[in-house]
């Protein structure tokens, strides 16, 4: 039996603001196989946000177990945190993240400076571009932000998440920026992705976007409330045709 690339057990997360204790998770149990995706959903304050922080190993939990493909964060060092961090998870973010004076793949790039050690510069190009081509920009590899669309821009930032070969692509409102059109391309690069083996966890508020995942988590104060397997799931090719097909017909008349 594979090991779980997410296995939560009764993860708890307390903040203390003055003398008032803020419990923003209260005792998470959710196991992520190799190869799903997942979307978490919750209004603010749900406690998905520490959630994700949380497994994108930029905090610990104060009690219970996280361990990431079988290693228990806990037991681990600020450096180990580090290099667990840049080895197994990708991340994808909302505003893109971008250096605006350096192109595609130099962007792309980035992540392998921190990586010890670090790949010489020749294969470290040979893999920035090879990401790029996975998600349809490897024409646009010495573009820079400025001259590309928010679609390409946030296709450049998932590049870049996948250019370490992670475990684990993690994307927090990743369509937040970007209009509906560009928001179904991209949820189609994941789900390509997806459907190649990678194990992909997004928070998103959006109901709409998190059917293009396979399951959905929803919290609400600091629990999972649900989470379920979505029986219809929206696939990205099909609803982009829809759209052309109604713009055609739009243009007819």
């Amino acid at each position: 039996m594979s090991v779980p690339v997410i296995q939560l057990e009764d993860f708890r997360k307390t903040y203390t603001s003055g003398e008032v204790q803020v419990h923003a998770v209260r005792g998470v149990n959710l196991t992520i196989q190799p190869g799903e995706f997942v979307a978490i959903m919750g209004a603010s304050g749900s406690g998905k946000s520490t959630m994700m922080n949380t497994l994108g190993c930029l905090d610990r939990p104060t009690s219970g177990w996280f361990l990431l493909d079988g290693v228990n964060v806990g037991e681990l060092n600020r450096d180990e945190l580090a290099d667990l961090r840049n080895r197994k998870i990708g991340f994808v973010f909302q505003g893109f993240n971008l250096l605006s004076r350096t192109t595609a793949v130099e962007n792309v790039e980035l992540p392998m400076l921190y990586t010890r050690p670090a790949p010489p510069a020749k294969e470290q190009r040979a893999r920035a571009m090879k990401a790029l081509e996975m998600v349809g920009l490897g024409a646009r590899f010495d573009h820079t932000p400025s001259q590309l669309s928010g679609g390409q821009q946030q296709r450049v930032a998932i590049a870049r998440g996948l250019v370490n070969e992670p475990k684990l692509l993690l994307a927090d409102e990743p369509t937040g920026n970007l209009d509906s059109r560009t928001s179904i391309e991209i949820m189609g690069i994941f789900q390509q992705l997806n459907d190649q083996g990678m194990t992909v966890v997004m928070v998103t508020h959006e109901l709409d976007i998190a059917r293009y995942c396979r399951r959905v988590v929803v919290m609400r104060d600091g629990l999972v409330r649900s989470d379920e397997h979505v029986q219809d799931r929206s696939l990205a090719t099909e609803e982009l045709a829809k759209l052309d097909a109604e713009q055609k017909a739009v243009q007819l008349h």
